[in-house]
């Protein structure tokens, strides 16, 4: 048996305990109740709908909404090719090939929140609103994509394991099932009239010098604006320190192409107005932010700078990835209204 509190800021170990505990009221974690009982993570396959699990990196609760199939494309394991200087599409020195990755759609536990707040943003999935305001954004907060190997699957006989405003509108208990939460058609017809806007297709990931650094673009929709058209497109980042030498971000270097044939330069401190320390006790960052084009596809790419603890710095590199519009969608985002 093992006990441990959400908020202690740390992963928990490769091999979990049976037992999962959290905090009860008492954010500095003295008091533990017991939350469920970890499962052996699938090696194979897919987890199903209802699926209870601990981030293993972020470590919140979570529930499984429902699996997507990704095209990862990961440049630290691409061929070795010559280098090239980057083209004005953003293209750096390597071809890299998708290969087929499991991404989920989860609810986060509102109670774990707050403990994760220096190390992500409270994850939300952004839509465009649906009136006339063309710059109004509309966020379902506690919704994040997590991919296959950061679930540490656990059960509970708890009836209403997570707490989140949507969890009993999109699922229900059936002790005959397993894992024991299934569906409504709710969830169901959500996920079918928002399936454009919540779609994850392409995740991009690169390393340099141990920090590395993962992207995943999701197209928002078009608005009309002064006779033209806007394309609005969400990115989420992840920033990770595989190595042990405590850094911090303070500067991003974005170059952004439109297929207007536009090329924007956006340098600035920080993200998000943070500048996120990675360290071996909490070596992530996590953060969502906004582009917009004038034109229905385009690319992006750049560098973050970081600052060592002898006051030297060095450029990590932002995996170019492309900005692509789903044209053929005409319907806008429907977002809670059924």
């Amino acid at each position: 048996r093992c006990s441990r509190s959400l908020g202690a800021g740390s992963a928990p170990p490769a091999n979990p305990p049976s037992r999962l505990s959290a905090p009860r009221n008492r954010p500095e974690g003295k008091v533990l109740e017991t939350v469920g009982v970890f499962e052996a993570p699938k090696q194979h396959g897919k987890y199903e709908t209802g699926q209870l699990f601990l981030h293993s990196v972020f470590g919140y609760r979570g529930i499984v909404l429902f699996p997507w199939q990704a095209r990862l494309y990961d440049r630290d394991v691409a061929s070795p090719v010559t280098e090239k200087n980057e083209n004005v599409a953003g293209h750096g020195s390597k071809e890299v090939k998708g290969k087929t990755h499991t991404y989920y759609q989860v609810l986060i536990d509102a109670r774990d929140c707050p403990h994760i707040s220096q190390r992500s943003q409270t994850e939300a999935v952004t839509f465009l609103a649906n009136h006339d305001d063309s710059r109004a954004l509309y966020a379902i907060p506690g919704l994040d994509y997590v991919s296959h190997e950061d679930i540490l699957p656990y059960s509970s006989t708890d009836q209403v394991p997570i707490q989140h405003e949507l969890f009993e509108r999109f699922l229900m208990y059936d002790q005959t099932k397993v894992p024991p939460f299934v569906a409504r058609d709710t969830l169901c017809a959500w996920q079918e009239k928002n399936h454009p806007w919540l779609e994850l297709s392409d995740v991009h990931r690169e390393t340099t010098e141990n920090i590395r650094v993962t992207v995943i673009p999701f197209y928002m929709g078009m608005r009309e604006a002064q006779n033209s058209h806007v394309y609005w497109w969400r990115y989420c980042i992840r920033l990770e320190n595989l190595d042990s030498e405590v850094v911090q971000l303070r500067e991003r270097h974005w170059r952004i192409f439109s297929l207007s044939g536009t090329l924007e330069t956006v340098r600035g401190r920080g993200v998000v107005g943070r500048e996120p320390v990675l360290s071996k006790e909490q070596p992530a960052f996590q953060y969502s932010s906004h582009v917009s084009l004038q034109a229905s596809s385009g690319h992006m790419w750049g560098t973050f700078r970081f600052e060592r603890p002898d006051g030297s710095h060095f450029d990590v590199r932002i995996p170019p990835f492309s900005l692509e519009s789903n044209k053929d969608e005409k319907t806008p985002p429907s977002g809670l209204h059924w």
